[in-house]
This record gives structure tokens, sequence and C-alpha cells, in this order.
């Protein structure tokens, strides 16, 4: 036994090492196994090989301002790899009875630019390959043959142009929309300086240039766009609260899954040393039954407190033993659990433990393969449809027992807004499928797995967690 702890500590201490978090499943299964089993849907598709990257789009009209928007938000977000890509790049080098009349050349319009190119790069960049970016020469309005930028892989892109919203095809790519919005005449002032010292142009050529195109341009093509955007910044880099906001809100995202970013009811715990160290324990096979239920219970506790933080609440008042008083909340009292039998019974201990006499219900759902749409028995509070609901599995993998369960709970009269579904793991087969049914329903769980295997089971996940924690394995 004293042997047997210590193993435990010591995988508890290792976890608290430098990691990553997206798993090299192939390398871990060599290790394991020699013909480790494959997974029933390869990552491919909807389950990405690699994290997908968070790409911002930043428009305004000329001299807004985007740039030195951009150049902040890299900056404050310095421990991430961020990569910026000028719609000026793809502008098309002129003819050569273009470059005769340039003076008559409107470089507002989108068929100034080649977004197909744009698009191309733009792919290639999100799905994790490295590019070259065209190098646009303003003096001669020509790309340079001889010379490209060269874009790797990066955690962050940022599109940023005058008409980079104009098409619908290069919004659709973007997580994150901005406008940076601009008094008229600060604009022009930045244009006639940045076009005369930068891009060695006559002051008049600007002027003239700015009221035949520059200013229709923005009224027809630019400033339309502006309803696309996320965030509106008014006076643009001047304004420190709302980038340190964006930084922020980009953060957040950065460190969710990709799933979260596909369906907003998605929620994963915030990882820790902890929590990995705890997952390495339940998910090894040859760890004691006593220690799995542990360290099970640990981590359902964990869960179950992050549910009760996604229901409402109400302000209240209360006089400390000061005499102060203090302002807070309060709990919401129309509340019950729903498990999922059997495994679901697993996490009934914590939820009890954090909200004292609270109703628990039970369905009982036959489970064969990946059909698991026949329900066998259900016992639940009489006013059910007056509360919040728990529902309560720690695994989701294909989904069908968990629409089944909540299909029910909706027929007796619950909002599919008051279900919280917990678990602890979850294959991306299984939150797709509930997702997809029943997108007002919060999915809260401790990791999202790799997928499932021929047998329907989460890979690389942690065997039948009922059998595991009730003692019936053997």
């Amino acid at each position: 036994m004293a042997n047997q702890s210590k193993a435990i500590n010591c995988v508890m201490e290792a976890s608290s090492g430098p990691h990553f978090s997206g798993r090299r499943l192939d390398s871990l299964a060599a290790a394991a196994s020699p013909s480790p089993t494959p997974l029933l849907f390869p990552p491919v598709g909807d389950f990405p090989t690699h994290k997908q990257p968070f790409v911002i789009g930043v428009s305004g009209g000329t001299a807004s301002g985007k740039t030195t928007v951009c150049d902040m938000i890299i900056q404050q977000l310095h421990d991430h790899r961020v990569v910026l890509v000028n719609q000026d790049s793809f502008y098309r080098g002129l003819t050569p009875t273009e470059l005769k009349r340039v003076h008559e050349y409107n470089f507002d319009h989108p068929d100034a630019f080649d977004t197909e190119q744009l698009l191309e790069c733009a792919g290639k960049l999100k799905s994790g390959q490295s590019v070259h970016i065209p190098v646009y020469d303003f003096k001669t309005h020509q790309r340079c043959s001889d010379n490209f930028r060269q874009v790797n892989a990066s955690d962050v892109i940022i599109l940023e142009g005058i008409l980079v919203f104009h098409d619908q095809r290069v919004r659709n790519m973007m997580n994150m929309k901005i406008f940076v919005d601009t008094d008229a005449d600060v604009r022009l002032a930045r244009r006639i300086r940045r076009d005369t010292v930068e891009r060695g142009r006559e002051i008049n050529s600007v002027l003239e240039q700015y009221a035949k195109f520059v200013k229709p341009a923005f009224d027809d093509f630019i400033l339309p766009s502006k309803k696309y955007a996320d965030v509106v910044i008014p006076r643009g880099g001047d304004n420190h609260v709302a980038i340190d906001l964006i930084v922020q809100h980009i953060r957040t995202k950065l460190g969710q899954h990709d799933l979260c970013k596909i369906y907003p009811n998605v929620y994963v715990i915030q990882s820790t040393f902890q929590i990995r160290g705890m997952h390495t324990l339940i998910r090894d096979q040859d760890i004691s039954k006593h220690d799995f239920v542990f360290y099970s219970d640990r981590v359902i506790r964990l869960v179950v407190e992050h549910g009760l933080g996604h229901l409402p609440f109400t302000e209240k008042q209360v006089v400390t033993p000061t005499g102060s008083v203090y302002t807070g909340v309060d709990f919401c009292k129309k509340l019950c659990g729903v498990s999922i039998i059997r495994s679901g019974e697993s996490m009934e201990n914590a939820l009890r433990a954090c909200c004292k006499g609270i109703k628990i219900g039970k369905i009982l759902i036959h489970r064969h393969g990946d059909n698991g749409k026949q329900l066998i028995y259900e016992k639940l509070p009489k006013d059910i449809c007056e509360r919040h609901v728990l529902l309560l599995d720690p695994v989701l993998a294909t989904g069908n027992s968990a629409n089944e369960a909540i299909e029910l709970l909706i027929q007796k009269g619950v909002p599919e807004s008051h279900i919280i579904f917990l678990n602890l793991i979850s294959a991306p087969e299984g939150i797709h499928c509930v997702c997809k049914r029943f997108p007002s329903v919060k999915i809260v769980t401790s990791e999202i797995d790799a997928g499932l295997n021929g047998k329907f089971q989460v890979i690389p996940g942690m065997g039948e967690f009922g059998d595991r924690y009730f003692g019936t394995d053997d």
C-alpha cells in the first residue's frame, strides 16, 4: 500500500511539470501498444489535427488607425504567435495601359484587390501551412517579382485592410471583426502625411484622388461593411480601453478548445496541473479502485461546482458579524439533479455535497453500440418543469443517450435553456450530436478527448467508468 501511494505521489508530481495541452495521441498510443485502436472518426474535417488559429479582421476607412490598432494588439499578445496580413499586399499590379492613366485608377474599389489570392493565403494559414505574401510597391504600382514575405502558421491571424469585410467568404473566415471608426478630417490629414512622406506622392494628387475615389469608395463600400463588425473602436489607437478589452477576449478564446469556439454553450473547466494530474491517475488502467473513486470524486466535484456557476442568481444583502452590510448573491432555489443510470449515479454524492437536500431523479436508457435510444426507466420530481436541471453522466461518447435524456426532460416541460449537462470527459462526436440538436443546453466538462474508436469508446478515454467506479469490472 505504501508503494502504491508513493507511485501515485510520483504521478501527481510529474504531472505538474511542463506539458503540451495538445497531446500527440499517435506517439502515446505507440508507446502503450504496438497496434493502437484506430479512431472511428479520424481527426479531419470537423476535428482538426492542429489547433485552429484565431482570425481577426480589422477594417475601417483609409488612415483610420487600423495598423496602429493591430500593432497594439500584437504587442499585448506578445506571448502568442501573431501574424499580420495586410490587404494592401494583395493589390493587383497595374497593366501598362493603367499605368499611363494611374491618376484615374481607383485603388479603393474592391476590384483593385486580388481577393482570390488573399483567400488562398488565409486558408493555408488557417490550416497550419506557411505562405508567401506578395510585396507591393506603391511607387511603381507593381508587385515585386523577386521578393515576398514568408508568413508561418500562428496562434492569431490578423487580416487588415479597408475592404476585408466586403467579401463574405473572407468574413466567414474571421472569429472576430473589428471596425476602426475615426473622424473623416483626421483620416484625411493622416492620408496626406502618409502618401506624401512614405509613398512619394504630390499633395495635389493625394487630394484629387481623395475627392474622386477615396471618399466615394468609403461611402459606397467601406462604411456599409461596418454593420458586419463585432466591435467598433472609436478614435482608433487612442482608445486603449477598447483594445484592452479586445485583447482580454482574445486571450480567453485562445485558451478555449476549438469546439468551444464553434458552440458557445460548451464549457471546459480551466486546466491546472492538479486537474491534469488527477486525469492522469483516473485514466491509468493500473490504478486501484479506491484511488480511482477518490480522484474521480475530486474531479466530479470541480465539474459540479463549475456547472452551478452557470445557474441564475439574484442579488442579496446580509449583515456580517461586524455589523457591516455585504452585497452578494442568492443561490438558485428551484434546482434538481438527474443522473443517467448507472454511471451518472457516481456524480450524485458531489452534487449533494454542494447542494444540501437537492432532489435527484433517475433515467435508465438501454445502450447498445452507438444506439442509446431505448428508454427503460425514469423517475423524476413531479415539479421538474419548474426547476433548473443538472444532468449527470461522466462520459459523453456518441451523445445518443444524452439526447434521449434531454428529449425526455423537454417532454416533461423543462425548458432547453434550463438544462446543464455535466460530465468528466467528452468526445467531439458527442458534443456535435448534442449541440446541433439542443443548442441551448449547456455542456460542462473537464476535458475533451480525441474521438471514438470502432467500439464507440472515447479515445484515449478512461474505459467503462461505471464498472471501474462501482467495482464491477472484474
